[in-house]
């Protein structure tokens, strides 16, 4: 929709002309801009740095900075000393930053509040009453969310002045996209993974998202699919942040071209050509489903949006069709074989449920190869050394009892008469404990065993 457009370049218009009504810029923030997700944070922190680029404040361009959680605080602070002119995060980190003196919030001039409504639902609500409470009154504030539920409604009440609603969008124009092709299937938990993989195979599928709602569905079916031999990165809140931004920028870069992702990792994210968006699991309303299809179809473009319900989402899946007046409220009962499937998303007749088999990481190889035991010259082409030395202990042990059982027999059935048996006295110490037998004594028994032999 280009909303970051919307705001960013009239907020980077007003902070470097005089009739901001603020002193000149020197280094301390003069624009706020807060936002739920780190993956949204980078993102318009990007695209106003774009939009900056050839805008000058004295002898140096103007500072954007972007403060986000799962990062060194001693950059971001370094950053902050140095001086910033527009800063853009997430509740938490701006407000730890705020209390601890290092984020001065005294002299901004314009805030902006990006997809409030997500960061109402996630908590935040607080931590933005408080940064605001930091902030001049004296300021431009500008709240953007895709509803208007009650407490956004008062949020805008409480820290604006006389604010102004403003709805973008056609008055006969379609909550969904008109040019997104909308397909809708019962399927069963345990084929999701197969039809997901068939679907992967249409023809003319470029980039595609698929989402989950929670993360583990994300991480297992992101494993899935790499097993499967597709090119697939995840994106949720149980990975490390900078193994999110790796996935996102391969999936930008084209070397990824399925990302499976949540619907909070994915709020907000515009990347350009995606086709096809699947939804593994049935979206928990309306605005959800909206959200998720909403990746494709975008800037004039067709796309594809295919939805998996389950058995036990049906009711859910009703509610939405109702709301969007989608006239879809009984999916047809699908699985991966099923010709319809094939036939309405132009999957070849031939996919099978593997595009390739999925190769061994490197690493783990090279673990691998380091871990194993290495042999000699000597000991080429037999055992290992290590377990060769533990297997002959064990050998020896048993051997040396199995010989000396043979020892003792041969002893008493082929010794001379005029020889006396052995007994246990002549074996005993004079505490009476039985001595080990030692190792040379089976040589007179293998002599009399090898005669009898004979």
């Amino acid at each position: 929709m280009g909303k970051t457009f919307g705001f960013g370049v009239p907020l980077l218009h007003r902070i470097v002309t005089a009739e901001n009504g603020t002193a000149v810029l020197d280094g301390t923030p003069r624009a706020l801009i807060i936002v739920p997700t780190r993956e949204l944070c980078v993102q318009v922190a990007r695209d106003l740095e774009n939009a900056s680029k050839y805008l000058r404040v004295g002898d140096r361009g103007l500072q954007v900075l972007p403060i986000y959680g799962g990062r060194p605080y001693e950059a971001q602070i370094s950053a902050l000393q140095k001086g910033v002119d527009v800063v853009v995060g997430t509740p938490g980190r701006l407000l730890d930053l705020a209390n601890q003196s290092h984020l001065i919030l005294g002299k901004v001039g314009v805030l902006v509040l990006d997809e409030a409504d997500e960061m109402l639902d996630l908590g935040f609500l607080p931590d933005i009453e408080r940064l605001m409470g930091m902030v001049p009154d004296k300021r431009q504030t500008m709240l953007f969310s895709a509803t208007m539920p009650g407490p956004i409604i008062t949020l805008a009440r409480t820290f604006l002045t006389q604010p102004t609603h403003i709805r973008a969008e056609e008055a006969e124009s379609s909550a969904v996209h008109d040019r997104t092709s909308q397909h809708i299937y019962r399927a069963h938990a345990l084929d999701k993974a197969e039809m997901v993989a068939r679907v992967l195979q249409a023809e003319g599928r470029g980039a595609t998202m698929v989402f989950t709602r929670t993360k583990r569905t994300a991480q297992k079916v992101a494993d899935d699919l790499a097993e499967r031999g597709f090119s697939v990165g995840a994106v949720h809140g149980d990975l490390g942040q900078i193994a999110r931004e790796k996935a996102l920028k391969g999936f930008r870069n084209g070397k990824v071209d399925v990302l499976v992702a949540t619907d909070v990792a994915a709020r907000g994210i515009d990347i350009d050509d995606v086709t096809h968006v699947i939804n593994y699991q049935c979206p928990e309303d309306e605005k959800t489903y909206v959200h998720r299809i909403g990746r494709t179809g975008r800037a004039g473009r067709t796309g594809i949006a295919v939805t998996l319900v389950d058995w036990d989402d049906i009711p859910r899946w009703q509610l939405i069709d109702k709301a969007l007046s989608l006239g879809m409220p009984d999916p047809v009962e699908t699985y991966s074989s099923s010709p319809h499937l094939y036939e309405e998303l132009s999957i070849p007749a031939d996919a099978k449920g593997t595009v390739r088999k999925a190769k061994a990481a490197p690493e783990k190889a090279a673990t691998d190869k380091a871990d194993a035991p290495k042999t000699t010259d000597s000991d080429a082409g037999d055992e290992k050394t290590a377990p060769r030395r533990n297997r002959t202990r064990r050998r020896t042990r048993a051997g040396a009892s199995a010989d000396a059982a043979t020892s003792s027999t041969a002893t008493a059935t082929t010794a001379p008469p005029s020889a006396p048996a052995a007994t246990g006295a002549e074996n005993a110490d004079d505490d009476g404990a039985a001595k080990p037998r030692r190792r040379r004594r089976r040589r007179p028994a293998a002599t009399a065993t090898a005669g009898a032999a004979e």
